[in-house]
């Protein structure tokens, strides 16, 4: 005998409505040059659509009760290795070596560059 539990599956209509504004604000937030408006819409916006997607397109919420945690537990790594490369990325120079600007670090057109035969 099995006992089936009913899972209550959402509006994908009104998440998809929802998606779609948030759309909306990230178009006319990152349009205005203000730069914390940017951010805001850029990043703000951003997680929500992603944890609206992955409540209830993924159906994280109805999964066993570890998988959260391994999400969490893949958005700290994440943030680790950026917090871990982001001061060499960043800078323009180091102890050993110097980041070329990018308009020295390739020929301007193709005819610009040399043969060696």
């Amino acid at each position: 005998m099995t006992t089936e539990t009913h899972v209550h599956h959402p509006n994908y209509v009104k998440v998809w409505a929802i998606l779609v504004a948030l759309l909306v604000v990230s178009v006319i937030g990152s349009m205005s040059h203000i730069r914390d408006v940017v951010l805001i819409a850029a990043f703000g916006v951003a997680v929500i659509k992603a944890y609206l997607v992955a409540k209830n397109f993924m159906h994280v919420n109805v999964e066993k009760r570890w998988v959260p945690y391994l999400l969490i537990m893949c958005l700290l790594f994440i943030a680790i290795l950026f917090a871990g490369v982001a001061p060499d990325v960043m800078r323009n120079s180091g102890l050993h070596w110097t980041k070329n600007p990018v308009n020295q670090s390739a020929p301007s057109s193709p005819g610009a560059a040399t043969k060696h035969e």
